[in-house]
C-alpha cells in the first residue's frame, strides 16, 4: 500500500510553466487553461466572462486605468498565451503589440572633466554661459564659485585660493566664462564657514580669544 507521504507530490514554480501575467496568480492561469478545455463556444465565451470578473476582483485597481474593462479582456488573452477562441466584446490582442522593443535612453557617456566638482557643474557652466553680461550673470558666476569652491574643499584640501576656482571656472566652460577682476570670495567663505565638514573657522577664533584672555588673567 502506497503511504500518503509518498501520494503527495511538492511543486515548485521554478517547475512550472511561466506565468504571462503573475500579478493574477496561478490560480487564474488554472482557470483559464480549463477554460480551453470547454468545448462549445458559446459555453467557454460564458466562462470567459466570469474569469474576467474574477480578475477584476484581484485587480482591483485596474479601475484606476482608462478603459479597463479592455485591459482585463487583453490580459485574459495574454494569460492564455493569445490561444483562446471566444466571443469577447473587444478585438483580440496582437502578440507582437506586447514584443514591441522598449525605446532606448540614451545616457551621457561624455566623460566628467572634474570629478570633485560633479557632471551637474557642466550643465550650471553651459547655463550661465549663455546669459547675456550684467549683474544677473555676475551673480551666477559667484554663486557658482562659491559652491565649486565648498566642493573642491570637500574633496581636496583644507583651503583653496580664489584664484585656482576662478581659473577652473574659465577652463571648465572653454573660455565662455570670464570671471571678473574684481570678484572676492574669500572673506564670504571666511564667514559662511566653506571648510572641511567638521572644520568650523570661526569657533576655532572664538576658542583662541578665550584661551587668550584666560591666559592674561593668570
Amino acid at each position: 500500500m502506497e503511504s500518503s507521504e509518498d501520494s503527495i507530490k511538492l511543486y515548485y514554480n521554478t517547475e512550472r510553466k511561466k506565468l504571462q501575467m503573475p500579478e493574477y496568480g496561478r490560480n487564474v492561469f488554472k482557470m483559464v487553461e480549463q477554460l480551453k478545455e470547454i468545448p462549445d463556444r458559446a459555453k467557454r465565451s460564458e466562462q470567459a466572462r466570469a474569469v474576467v470578473k474574477v480578475m477584476e476582483t484581484l485587480n482591483p485597481q485596474a479601475h484606476t486605468l482608462d478603459d479597463f474593462e479592455h485591459k482585463l479582456w487583453d490580459h485574459l488573452f495574454m494569460i492564455a498565451g493569445y490561444d483562446l477562441d471566444i466571443d469577447a466584446p473587444f478585438p483580440k490582442p496582437l502578440p507582437e503589440e506586447r514584443e514591441v522593443p522598449p525605446q532606448i535612453i540614451p545616457l551621457k557617456k561624455k566623460p566628467i572633466r572634474a570629478n570633485h566638482y560633479g557632471r551637474n557643474i557642466e550643465s550650471i557652466i553651459d547655463l550661465i554661459a549663455s546669459e547675456q553680461e550684467g549683474e544677473v550673470r555676475r551673480a551666477m558666476i559667484r554663486s557658482l564659485a562659491i559652491y565649486m569652491r565648498q566642493q573642491y574643499l570637500i574633496w581636496n584640501k583644507d583651503s583653496v585660493a580664489d584664484e585656482t576656482i576662478f581659473a577652473d571656472i574659465e577652463k571648465l566652460s572653454d573660455g565662455r566664462i570670464q570671471v571678473p577682476d574684481d570678484l572676492e570670495l574669500t572673506k564670504l567663505n571666511m564667514d559662511s564657514n566653506f571648510s572641511r565638514p567638521g572644520l568650523n573657522l570661526n569657533q576655532n577664533q572664538n576658542r583662541n580669544k578665550k584661551k587668550g584672555s584666560r591666559k592674561g588673567r593668570k
